[in-house]
């Protein structure tokens, strides 16, 4: 171990003795710990038996067994610290009761060979002593396990025969199978108080793990049932929309090409609406909604053929041309400007980009009719930015309030990737929506806009002389 370096908290021979004894892990979390006025009590006990054996013990071995004050108070000393030891390290408390006892009871045997005496002192346990070690089995009870106070008994009972019938003494009164009586009956309220605790935990564990699998079942069930809504009603009629759009052409005469294009048009976008649908449908009806956020996937976003909907391919940046063309197809001037050099991204990265385009494109639509839009998408080191802006609308548009859930959706998505969005009017009339994904895709705490962070110019080409609302190009910087 380098020099200035911590020692390590438990040795690999300490940790199995731990795990054998059942020790409580946490040296901070001392026996009745559960409230604090507990604790502090549990404290104050203690601290007050130690200074009270501390005391008489010295007093008593220094009267009745002859012990100098320096000696007295030096085997009471550890009798006292081992009941303070107890509280935090239980095992070597007992250790050093044990062995501060039989320390005793030696110097105490050589006093007692004085035939002379006017009493029968008590050996080899003695008063303060055996308080002492009572108090330290009691606790040692509350930290370990079972079959670690069943040792530490049984270590101190051999321990206490040998010494009484091993060795002896000239008069005194055996306090030996008394002492092995006392000591069993404090390691057995110790083990019941921990026997109870531990059952009261485990209720608890058990009654929390049966709210959260009642609450999940509840939320897997009310995902069952919008699903089953979803796939009754909106797949039914969309179905119904492709179909129709498809023998529309069929049931004119002589339809016009711009009538099919529309017709086609309408079709292709029921038949995409249906796909996403399924994607979502299998979201919605998978088991665990939690996995794939845990492994790094927060959008379920699993390979192509693999995940709860197979059948339903990811969109990406890739398929922003075809959303781009089917924008202009619905009447909006869409140009697109691409900047840096394109790379891989990861796909909810990939997916979040093309779902705020999207989003964006589909409030130009909404609320912007006729308007001309600027898509810029550019490619930086360390992530991608998107700057949708569309201009005043160039045709009266119609009531549309909105609920306002996709522009709380994109926000979600571009925090959930640690990005960040911004939704704003521009000084012109226009709506600008800005946002940057990191590259890394992970989820971490958005950082703010820097003010050199680049934002693009937007400018519109001109609009014909008799367009009756004109914008005009935004000079400003986008509203943060």
């Amino acid at each position: 171990m380098p020099p200035g370096a911590p020692a390590p908290d438990d040795a690999p021979g300490k940790s199995r003795l731990r795990t054998w004894l059942g020790e409580t892990p946490s040296p901070n979390s001392p026996p009745f710990s559960k409230y604090r006025w507990l604790r502090l009590v549990t404290y104050l006990l203690v601290g007050w038996l130690a200074f009270g054996i501390l005391l008489a013990g010295a007093a008593e071995l220094h009267q009745s067994y002859g012990f100098t004050p320096a000696v007295a108070l030096l085997s009471t000393f550890l009798q006292a610290a081992a009941v303070v030891l107890a509280l935090r390290r239980p095992v070597p408390a007992w250790a050093l009761s044990l062995s501060g006892a039989v320390f005793t009871a030696l110097l105490a045997r050589q006093n007692l060979a004085t035939p002379l005496r006017l009493f029968s002192p008590d050996w080899p346990w003695s008063t303060p002593v055996l308080l002492a070690h009572m108090a330290v089995l009691l606790l040692l009870a509350l930290r370990v396990r079972l079959r670690g106070t069943v040792a530490a008994l049984g270590a101190t009972a051999l321990v206490t025969s040998l010494v009484e019938g091993g060795l002896g003494a000239n008069a005194y009164t055996a306090t030996g199978r008394v002492a092995i009586g006392l000591f069993a009956v404090a390691a057995v309220i110790g083990a019941a108080l921990r026997s109870r605790s531990e059952a009261r935990t485990e209720l608890v564990q058990q009654t929390t793990i049966t709210a959260e699998e009642r609450a999940r079942r509840t939320l897997l069930e009310e995902r069952s049932r919008i699903a089953r809504e979803l796939h009754d009603v909106v797949a039914h009629h969309m179905s119904v929309i492709s179909i129709q759009a498809q023998v529309a052409p069929h049931l004119v005469e002589n339809p016009s090409e711009e009538l099919k294009e529309n017709l086609a048009g309408i079709r292709n976008n029921a038949l995409e609406a249906l796909t996403e649908l399924r994607r979502v449908l299998g979201v919605l009806r998978s088991e665990s909604p939690d996995d794939s956020e845990a492994a790094g996937d927060p959008y379920r976003l699993t390979a192509p053929g693999s995940g709860p909907a197979p059948d339903a391919p990811q969109p990406n940046l890739a398929r922003l041309g075809a959303l781009i063309e089917n924008t202009r197809a619905a009447g909006l001037d869409v140009v697109i400007d691409r900047r840096g050099t394109s790379r891989a991204y990861p796909q909810g990265v990939e997916l979040s980009a093309y779902r705020i385009v999207q989003e964006a494109l589909s409030n130009a639509l909404r609320h912007a009719p006729g308007s001309r839009v600027r898509v810029e998408v550019d490619h930086q080191s360390d992530g991608i930015f998107l700057c949708v802006t569309n201009s005043r609308p160039s045709r009266p548009v119609q009531p549309s309030p909105g609920s306002g859930h996709g522009l709380l959706g994109m926000r979600e998505r571009a925090a959930m990737l640690g990005g960040h969005l911004t939704a704003a009017p521009n000084l012109h009339g226009g709506f600008m929506v800005t946002a940057f994904l990191p590259k890394t895709g992970t989820r971490r705490p958005p950082r703010p806009l820097r003010p050199d962070f680049p934002r693009p110019e937007i400018h519109f080409p001109p609009l014909s002389d008799d367009d009756p609302h004109p914008p005009q190009p935004p000079t400003g910087e986008p509203t943060p």
